[in-house]
């Protein structure tokens, strides 16, 4: 089955899409990456739906991703003797170290490394930003804050501190064991909540190997003042906006979301633009125009891949979200503005051999209207390469591994197919014309271009470009 648009769709699952019949309809509705939820569902749950993927991938014989989002560091205050209590803007409010539960004057804050960090002038969100405190003193076991604006606030709610880099790991011990389970199922992707530094991807590099690609989820600010060493040592960033909503001015957010976007065009990563981005289509069968303004400006802006999260985890239209999805991204990419706009953020090649052959490639297959873009690959190397470029003709992905079939899936323009290896150039254009013509990209008498790296087989070696006619089979 092949898509008739390059950008990618992410979906979610969750109960309301748990079952055979509801993941294949998703499938046909246009997700091309499963995403599971870390932060919910046992690993009974996970591993149920693992296995549903798989048999939908058999049966469609097109590889799936599935990407498993691990939760991450969950920074949340103790709990109040009535359960909830309300505060007034402008009076004083401590969190401290200690565990009897609080009152309208203070509350356990029960995660020790942050007071070390926290100081006067800084700021702490409380319950996804509804309540603001300004801190006035730490003292190492109490933070002194004052109330900015006025709110409730009941047990367990969330803490988001902006105004420091927390010394705290992005794998907690519960993220190491949903990873070695997420890695002994199979999944393609992970997913690394609270990243701050290129340290916390390296520290999961450690542990992941080459058993998966991981994807870098941005959603603090401290991320944003490492963020061309983030990007280069990540597989793929998250924009996250949800999180990173809660901890910078709602009005920086989308001018954050570009620069990302910027920097990861440069280095050649896929990026992947999430949260809210059909929200109203949890309850609704049709989304706001807001919301479908939104998931085309980050479709013109070039991203690789759209993500749905509650739309269709838990939504009471999650086919629908994910069908409307790929309509705007179709009409988006109809539009010859679309074009206009990725000729107008092409990157500059970068000084390799792969970035000079794929940078040809993409003048190639413009100059003599190539119908398809070839690409032989053994570890994905050349298809990111060549999906970096942005080419007008669709990039035809041809590997004989089914773990590097299934990573592109989430890469931007990349239709992935497997293929016994080949050995020798003849046999390499020989199988890119049946491939092209047996996916649908091409007929007798079109032109395709192929690039590949000799020799066949080794990572990063891409080196050869070649152009080639459909003859007839």
């Amino acid at each position: 089955m092949r898509r008739q648009r390059k950008a990618k769709i992410v979906a979610t699952l969750g109960p309301a899409s748990a079952d055979q019949k509801s993941i294949q309809a998703l499938f046909e509705a246009g997700a091309d990456v499963f995403r599971f939820n870390f932060s919910h569902g046992s690993h009974a749950d996970h591993q149920q739906r693992y296995d549903i993927v798989r048999a939908v991938e058999q049966a469609v014989g097109r590889p799936i991703a599935i990407l498993a989002d691990l939760q991450g560091p969950k920074l949340r205050i103790g709990q109040f003797a009535d359960g909830k209590i309300e505060l007034q803007a402008g009076q004083e409010f401590t969190l401290d170290r200690d565990p009897a539960p609080g009152n309208n004057q203070r509350v356990c804050l029960p995660h020790a490394e942050l007071f070390a960090v926290i100081a006067g002038g800084q700021s702490l969100l409380l319950d996804d930003g509804k309540v603001r405190l300004e801190v006035l003193s730490c003292d190492g076991q109490s933070i002194h804050t004052r109330v900015v604006n006025s709110g409730s606030l009941s047990d367990r709610k969330g803490v988001n501190v902006p105004d420091a880099v927390l010394p705290i790991p992005a794998l907690t011990e519960k993220d190491k064991r949903d990873l070695k389970f997420a890695l002994e199922l199979g999944v393609d992707w992970i997913a690394l909540s609270f990243v701050q530094r290129p340290e916390d991807v390296l520290e999961a590099r450690a542990l992941i190997g080459d058993r998966a690609s991981i994807l870098s989820k941005l959603e603090k600010p401290a991320a944003l003042d490492q963020l061309d060493a983030i990007v280069q040592v990540s597989d793929a960033i998250m924009v996250a906006r949800g999180d990173l909503g809660v901890e910078l001015p709602p009005e920086r957010v989308p001018g954050v979301q570009k620069r990302i976007l910027r920097v990861c065009r440069q280095h050649g990563k896929p990026i992947v633009i999430a949260t809210q981005m059909l929200e109203s289509m949890i309850t609704s069968p049709v989304p706001t125009r807001a919301e479908t303004s939104d998931v085309a400006s980050a479709i013109y802006d070039g991203a690789d891949a759209v993500m749905l999260s509650a739309e269709s985890a838990s939504g009471a239209y999650p086919v629908p979200a994910v069908a409307m999805m790929d309509r705007i991204i179709t009409e988006v990419e109809r539009d010859p503005l679309y074009q206009n706009m990725l000729d107008a953020q092409h990157e500059a090649p970068l000084p390799t051999r792969g970035d000079a052959i794929c940078s040809a490639l993409r003048d190639v297959t413009r100059i003599i209207g190539a119908k398809a873009t070839v690409t032989y690959t053994s570890s994905g190397y050349t298809s990111l390469r060549a999906a970096r470029e942005r080419p007008m003709a669709p990039i035809l992905s041809i590997t004989p591994k089914l773990a590097t079939a299934r990573r592109l899936a989430l890469v931007w323009g990349v239709h992935s197919t497997i293929s016994d290896q080949v050995h020798n150039e003849s046999e390499m254009v020989t199988a890119a014309c049946l491939t092209a013509v047996k996916e649908g990209f091409a007929k007798t008498g079109d032109q395709i271009a192929i690039t590949a790296g000799m020799p066949f087989g080794q990572s990063g070696s891409t080196n050869l470009l070649r152009l080639a006619e459909i003859w007839p089979q």
